[in-house]
């Protein structure tokens, strides 16, 4: 059997420390052939590093080299190498988020279309061993349907120090966009993605501007400080649900946390950590499993659905029409933030 050629596009930590490992998993089916980035003493680095056969400076040199390629470039880059990806008949996995606004992940999926090529987008919370589980639940009467949900990733003084993650132009937002957008796709693949009727948001960065601040990762200008360290939201879908959200890079709070709950008309289940909440014969009952199968590292069965779905034998567990619901939604909190009047 012919190996897909897979090509990776930005080595930064993403590439390096989650993609290329993982990828290299799968030798008998695949393999990495070349790298790109922009700096291309980075490229040859990594290339070794990897033991992979090519680097390039400009991504387009590699597309003839290659059948699929990894994005891992910041924000504002993924709708246009994706499409370029596309239209030269590469398969494209695009880290998250899918694009920077709704508009450009609607270039992308029409360029998917075109093209009959896969475009995956890096939500690897699906592929988590506990989000793999609660998805066999909620494809059951075990919890009915979904009621409320609620999505809550926090981090206390967390704010990225490093890469682009707080240069807005580049990444399109903070927190939300990096962190929260995590949640959402989850919480709506498991719910079964229904249209979303409401959004409203609110986003904060007024801690993240305050001069001095402890910072567990790293160091970052507050006088540049532009994009969202906190956001709250509540949306509603065309099925009755609603969703209860909120995200933060940098809170005050006791712990971070992260928390997904959905309270079914038959039961709830809760993600982090997987228990379900039933009531049997007139008690109420809490149930954990004792074992959860599954890979610990979310990328290698993210990278195992890639190949596969690339070589004709899956379907993608994350498609493109829905990752961009995601980013509808991240537009939508936005825009509702910025309607907002502040009441001094």
């Amino acid at each position: 059997m012919k190996k897909l050629r897979i090509g990776v596009i930005g080595v930064g930590g993403i590439a390096t420390g989650r993609h290329i490992p993982a990828f290299q998993q799968f030798t008998d089916q695949a393999e990495i052939t070349a790298v790109s980035d922009v700096n291309v003493h980075r490229a040859e680095d990594v290339a070794k590093q990897f033991q992979i056969p090519l680097f390039f400076s400009d991504y387009k040199e590699m597309f003839e080299e290659i059948d699929a390629v990894i994005i891992c470039t910041p924000n504002k880059f993924h709708a246009e190498i994706t499409v370029d990806a596309l239209e030269a008949a590469v398969h494209v996995l695009c880290e998250k988020p899918m694009a920077l606004t709704a508009s450009e992940c609607e270039r992308m999926a029409a360029a998917q279309k075109d093209s009959g090529k896969k475009l995956a987008i890096g939500y690897h919370y699906r592929f988590m061993k506990e989000s793999q589980a609660a998805k066999k639940v909620m494809l059951t009467d075990e919890i009915g349907t979904p009621l409320v949900i609620r999505a809550k990733g926090l981090r206390r003084r967390k704010v990225p120090g490093w890469g682009v993650f707080t240069n807005k132009e580049l990444q399109g937002g903070g927190s939300l966009i990096d962190y929260g957008c995590h949640l959402i796709d989850l919480a709506l693949w498991l719910i079964g993605n229904p249209k979303h009727t409401e959004v409203s948001g609110s986003s904060y960065n007024a801690l993240s501007k305050i001069p001095n601040q402890v910072n567990l990762w790293g160091d970052y200008d507050h006088q540049k400080f532009n994009v969202d360290d906190h956001v709250t939201a509540y949306m509603k879908f065309e099925n009755g649900a609603s969703l209860l959200f909120e995200t933060s890079w940098a809170t005050n709070i006791r712990d971070d946390e992260e928390h997904l709950s959905i309270s079914g008309v038959n039961g709830g289940i809760n993600v982090f950590p997987f228990e379900l909440y039933t009531t049997r014969y007139n008690m109420l009952f809490n149930s954990a499993p004792i074992w959860i199968p599954g890979e610990e590292d979310p990328g290698i069965l993210q990278a195992k659905n890639f190949i596969n779905a690339c070589l004709g034998e899956e379907e993608l567990i994350v498609k493109p029409e829905e990752a961009m619901q995601v980013s509808q939604i991240i537009d939508a909190i936005y825009k509702s933030s910025d309607k907002v009047t502040v009441v001094e």
